[in-house]
């Protein structure tokens, strides 16, 4: 059985596969796109080395058992399975398209998250692994590969229950699989263990090790001759209490871990945390953000009053890493988006020119025309008229052009040039190392034309 190429059609024309998303040990998942309806959605099947297998239809057994343990479960941050198909003897499990980046690739240019930010993560996968647990199922491979964020959210989604496995907690059992390098307790590196809640707490704490640290940590089955390092040794930001909660959700021995997720998730103090009592009252707990914000909706356009004298303290004192911060907190500010952290297309279309183009000046007077706003737009102005179709490979260009690309690879934040010396147009970044990879690039192409449309005004 081969492989499912782009284009080709499926179940009598049903689906037209688009690409290969990705793949795991035994999977690999394709987008297609449904007819008549034009929805996007994933189909997964076994890989093709799995279907030369002799055994291929036990595999294809177990296959299917996946997607039966993963079509009982109903929960936000959990994706959706739908149904299988047959393709000619192959097998297809029919999934929910999330349209977003897993936290890995995230990781990838954004490096150590924020502490607040990576406990948002971890506390709704330790949600969907409390319901996962109390359908009597452990995942048994939760690392930042297989958490997805959606894109417009922050809303994390759980995915791949390949290893998923039906079992009592304490009960001895054959382990199918030692799950992931680095996120895989002891007892998942052993023929047969003792599997629990705690196994995937483990897994969760390692995660939430990685997303501080973007470290992997030590394996476990080294660990009894490697002592693993606290997360804090690499990041001196991690509050105590977060730092000792991984510790003790990465113990070696089951029985010195919390026991079950929840019990993780009050060590790490998030049961506390934010609240949505309705659609108009956003609780959080955030830096340098109120604690009751109305989201703006039908009026985009409102302003609330600015202070720009922290933000021009620190341009004329050349603090150009917290001036660029601090630039991006006064734009969400401006449109009241604060309690998001990004912004929508909205907002970014009905930008208050007024606090556009302040920034823009204070910008290019303390850096003496190398950065600013206007900068940035003439750049990707120049490189659109040359290339006379505005596309992906523009947004690669004009990111090679202000120093965000090097070597065909995207810049994590840490490595940006703060001081004159950097490209023309290297800062402000408009976010970069403040939001989501997945909503950065997008937010940054459409609000180019809102400047175009200011400095016309």
């Amino acid at each position: 059985m081969p492989t499912w190429e782009p284009n080709q059609p499926i179940q009598n024309g049903r689906f037209i596969i688009q690409k290969v998303l990705g793949g795991g040990g035994f999977g690999v998942t394709y987008s297609a796109i449904e007819y008549p309806m034009g929805k996007l959605v994933v189909i997964k099947t076994l890989k093709p080395q799995q279907q030369s297998q002799p055994d291929f239809n036990r595999r294809q057994l177990n296959f299917v058992n996946e997607g039966m343990r993963l079509a009982t479960c109903n929960h936000p941050h959990i994706v959706r399975a739908r149904e299988f198909i047959d393709e000619n003897g192959l097998l297809g499990m029919v999934m929910e398209y999330v349209d977003g980046s897993d936290l890995a690739f995230y990781l990838k240019f954004r490096g150590k998250l924020k502490e607040t930010e990576a406990l948002t993560y971890i506390d709704q996968v330790g949600k969907a692994l409390e319901y996962v647990h109390e359908q009597g199922l452990f995942h048994l491979d939760v690392k930042p590969n297989n958490i997805l964020l959606r894109r417009g959210t922050k809303e994390a989604v759980l995915i791949d229950f390949g290893l998923a496995q039906e079992f009592t907690t304490g009960q001895i059992g054959n382990i199918a699989s030692g799950g992931t390098v680095g996120y895989a307790p002891i007892e998942q590196h052993e023929k047969r263990g003792l599997l629990g809640d705690y196994t995937d707490v483990y897994a969760l704490a390692a995660t939430l090790y990685t997303l501080l640290t973007d470290i992997v940590p030590v394996q476990a089955n080294f660990r009894k001759v490697e002592q693993l390092p606290p997360p804090k040794q690499y990041n001196s930001k991690i509050s105590s209490h977060v730092n000792d909660a991984i510790v003790k959700g990465m113990a070696l021995e089951p029985q010195d871990r919390p026991q079950t997720v929840r019990e993780f998730r009050e060590l790490l103090g998030v049961l506390t945390g934010a609240t949505v009592t309705n659609v108009n009252e956003i609780k959080i707990n955030s830096y340098n953000a109120p604690k009751v914000v109305t989201p703006v909706q039908s009026q985009p356009n409102i302003q609330p009053n600015i202070n720009y004298a922290e933000l021009e303290s620190l341009l004329r004192a050349s603090q150009w890493r917290e001036a660029d911060y601090k630039t991006y907190q006064l734009m969400l500010q401006a449109v009241n988006r604060q309690a998001f952290g990004w912004m929508r297309k909205e907002e970014l279309h009905n930008f208050p020119c007024s606090v556009l183009l302040y920034i823009d000046k204070l910008w290019k007077l303390y850096s003496n025309g190398i950065f600013g706003l206007t900068v940035q737009q003439q750049i990707w102005r120049d490189i659109s008229i040359s290339s006379q179709n505005l596309n992906i490979a523009t947004f690669y260009t004009f990111s090679e052009e202000v120093g965000w690309r090097r070597n065909n690879e995207w810049l994590k934040y840490d490595k940006f040039t703060f001081n004159l010396e950097a490209q023309k147009g290297h800062l402000p970044s408009f976010g970069y190392g403040v939001q989501p990879f997945h909503e950065w690039q997008p937010s940054l192409q459409d609000f180019f034309p809102r400047i175009s449309s200011c400095l016309s005004q």
